[in-house]
């Protein structure tokens, strides 16, 4: 880690995010090319599962993202390193593809964008590492325990897939966390020995979300 406190795998993860957005932003053909669309992915176009998270609609959808990855890789890197820091930023992002191409597998026509999966992955990752961090929200003078925000932070996602709210892709956001849940797991078993009850908790929406769609109360 530099004197900035920022890993150098952050600033490449940031730069790379920013050099592809940018250059979506400029370039309508190449945004299309590589964006998340169901039609084109079921055609075989797979690299879209990956592109398309490095693809933003606007600077603020960019900035929003990169802001919240500075605030939370630190606290994924220190206690698993880099490399397993990229493991879990790319899975969070793949399965919040998955999680999206899953939900919408007959809608050839949904398409989306974004690193919000990965982030999402990783702000979850950092909370199951440490579940007991306060986190601050904007309107809310007192913090939050990690934990607290993260099962609400899913409870609400699943209201916005079932409730359809906002042009947001809440399933993206809710399979990135479910990535980032079960990797850092994979990779810090020693967490069922400290921290058993944090992780049965976090698994709480996860559990709500699978009991939702087999029961098919989700739609």
């Amino acid at each position: 880690m530099d004197n900035l406190g920022i890993s150098i795998v952050t600033i490449v993860i940031i730069a790379a995010n920013g050099i592809l957005s940018f250059k979506g932003f400029n370039d309508r053909s190449f945004f299309e090319k590589y964006k998340f669309n169901v039609g084109s992915i079921r055609r075989g176009e797979q690299i879209r599962m990956l592109s398309s998270g490095f693809l933003h609609a606007d600077i603020t959808h960019f900035l929003f993202n990169m802001f919240t990855l500075y605030f939370f890789a630190e606290a994924v890197i220190r206690p698993l390193g880099s490399f397993n820091f990229l493991i879990i930023y790319f899975a969070s992002l793949i399965f919040g593809n998955l999680l999206s191409l899953y939900f919408h597998k007959n809608d050839y026509w949904y398409s989306a964008i974004g690193a919000s999966g990965a982030v999402t992955g990783v702000l979850y990752s950092a909370i199951l590492l440490n579940p007991g961090m306060s986190l601050y929200m904007f309107f809310v003078p007192i913090p939050i325990p990690g934990y607290v925000f993260g099962i609400g932070y899913l409870l609400y996602s699943i209201y916005g897939m079932k409730k359809r709210i906002g042009n947001i892709g809440h399933d993206a956001h809710f399979g990135g966390a479910i990535g980032g849940y079960v990797i850092t797991l994979i990779l810090m078993p020693s967490l069922f020995r400290t921290d058993l009850l944090y992780i049965g908790l976090l698994a709480i929406p996860i559990i709500i979300l699978f009991v939702l769609h087999k029961t098919g109360k989700l739609n």
